[in-house]
């Protein structure tokens, strides 16, 4: 590194922070052990409180169940560069190893609704899922008069709220000798998974009858119901049916309790502001609580109707807020103008350092020929090396040598330091212009209406090779062979290439963020586009929007 250059590092640094002001930033990464309708209220929630935090970044991640994939996605969000570690482990044993290994890179870890096995955590949030089991099972059997046959449906096998709640719904039976619980079923918190466990242990006991139904949560309840409703006589009533979550909206806890759908519910709260609200006093280094038990209630026909109301109306207002959010969005993106005026008063030295380092750079071939070509071209289909003529295949009088004496000339009148052989580079690049401008060349024809096509269907995720083909009048096999004949790329190489370039000038020149480019330009999942931009240009895309 030259001497100038060096001398420019630290008073650019100078320049830097003086213009700046910025309150710190914080990336924090969100590991949900699945995704479903509480965890989306609760991710609802995280970004709602988010809103009132200029400095905060949420990295959302959702492992569907998988402990492998869950533990795949620690390790991603911490070597992302996560500041602090929000989760909720799938299973008590398989995912604190990953926990443990953030937690000893010096990452504060708040642990919540569910536990690990391990103390190495910073905060832990939850509800009492053992109380929420004692209230259930007290409950039924004051609504049996101690007198019934109950069978109880679990959530995912070593989950700590699946353990907890049991425990607590047979102690609280358990003090009811005329109560009997009949079945223990395994489920794993999906309406699928309860609805098969129930029908099979219908099918081998049709004579047996239940009066009361416990499922771990809500959506076991109504597969459990399901299977009931199938097994059953129309002529035999069905029993009654109880769970937890107690959503609100639209198929929530509370409404299908209104509905008499089930007989109660067990509101388990979400609370997303509270975890950023914690989150945020540990990173800023304010007094904090190291566990913090979340206050719940019993979800009955009784007060039902009262909860949903109140709970439409927070769900309204919420509603509300994101629109306010959205509008104010949009005003300071009006501001443009006035920041760009302000940074300018900042350092007009600075954006001559600036230049003069960009240039540097260029000279000392530091800036990528990938970044330059997707920057200025967006993708290169148009201009394979093919479709320019050598000189040698060009007599003298054409095209490309007027284009080259023309470029020679633009060169002597722009700066004598251009040498002869840039000269010739441009030569060939306006001779591939104006070939193209007189309809020179069917391949530049064809190569061009084939990204046309491409780019019209970017966002399009289920875009196939046969969708390009028919907008181009071939076959499948006939595009193929034409593109790969000229590209040397294969068109499902050139879309993918498409899109990773379209999502490149996205996030150099829009605010959206990584996951709503990834959408936007035709990805179904942020995580692919993520590992395909990284293989693309050897950047990860949130290390590029900084």
């Amino acid at each position: 590194m030259t001497k100038p250059f060096c001398t420019l590092l630290p008073l650019l640094a100078v320049l830097l922070s003086a213009c700046t002001n910025a309150p710190k930033q914080y990336k924090i990464g969100v590991s949900q052990c699945s995704e479903d309708i509480w965890r989306e209220k609760q991710n609802a929630e995280l970004r709602m409180a988010a809103y009132l935090h200029d400095n905060v970044e949420l990295h959302f991640a959702a492992a569907y169940d998988s402990d492998e994939r869950q533990v795949q996605q620690i390790d991603s969000l911490v070597s992302e560069g996560i500041q602090l570690l929000i989760v909720a482990p799938n299973q008590v044993a398989t995912i604190s190893p990953a926990i443990d290994r953030a937690f000893d890179r010096g990452i504060p870890v708040i642990v919540f609704e569910r536990k690990t096995n391990s103390k190495k955590y910073t905060a832990f949030i939850s509800a009492d899922n053992y109380e929420m089991g004692r209230v259930m099972g007290q409950y039924m059997a004051t609504q049996l008069s101690g007198q019934g046959r109950v069978m109880e449906v679990m959530g995912l096998n070593g989950s700590s709220p699946a353990i907890d709640r049991h425990k607590g719904f047979a102690d609280a039976i358990s003090q009811y000798p005329g109560i009997e619980l009949v079945a223990t079923l395994q489920g794993d918190w999906t309406h699928q998974s309860s609805h098969h466990a129930t029908s099979q242990w219908l099918a081998a006991h049709p004579h047996t009858t239940i009066d009361y139904v416990f499922a771990q949560n809500d959506r076991m309840a109504m597969g459990a119901r399901q299977a009931f409703s199938e097994h059953l006589s129309p002529a035999k009533p069905l029993p009654h049916f109880c769970g937890i979550d107690g959503l609100p909206g639209k198929d929530g806890g509370i409404q299908l309790v209104r509905d008499s759908l089930l007989d109660a519910s067990y509101i388990y709260p979400t609370h997303g502001d509270k975890l950023l609200s914690q989150a945020l006093d540990i990173l800023e280094g304010r007094p904090y609580q190291k566990e913090v038990l979340l206050m719940s209630a019993l979800v009955t026909p009784d007060n039902a109707r009262v909860l949903l109301m109140q709970s439409e109306e927070i769900e309204r207002q919420s509603g509300y807020l994101d629109n306010l959010h959205n509008k104010a969005n949009e005003y300071l993106s009006q501001l443009d103008t006035q920041r760009a005026v302000t940074i300018l008063a900042c350092g007009t030295i600075l954006l001559l350092l600036l230049v003069f380092l960009l240039f540097y750079l260029y000279q000392q071939g530091k800036i990528s020929l990938r970044r330059q070509r997707v920057v200025s071209n967006l993708w290169n289909m148009e201009k394979p090396e093919s479709l320019t003529p050598s000189p040698s295949s060009i007599g003298e009088g054409t095209i490309y040598q007027q284009a080259q004496e023309q470029a020679q000339e633009q060169a002597q009148e722009q700066t004598q330091e251009q040498t002869q052989e840039q000269a010739q580079e441009q030569g060939k690049i306006l001779y591939t212009s104006l070939s193209n401008r007189r309809g020179d060349g069917g391949e530049a024809t064809f190569i061009s209406r084939f990204k046309e096509v491409v780019e019209s269907q970017l966002p399009n995720s289920e875009l196939s090779v046969e969708d390009l083909a028919a907008q181009m009048n071939l076959s499948r096999v006939q595009l193929y062979r034409k593109v790969k004949s000229i590209s040397g790329s294969s068109p499902v190489e050139l879309l993918r290439t498409a899109r990773l370039n379209r999502g490149y000038q996205m996030l150099l020149t829009t605010d959206k963020t990584v996951s709503e480019v990834a959408y936007a330009v035709g990805f179904t999942a942020p995580s692919y586009f993520t590992k395909c931009f990284k293989e693309e240009f050897g950047v990860s895309p949130t290390d590029l929007k900084k």
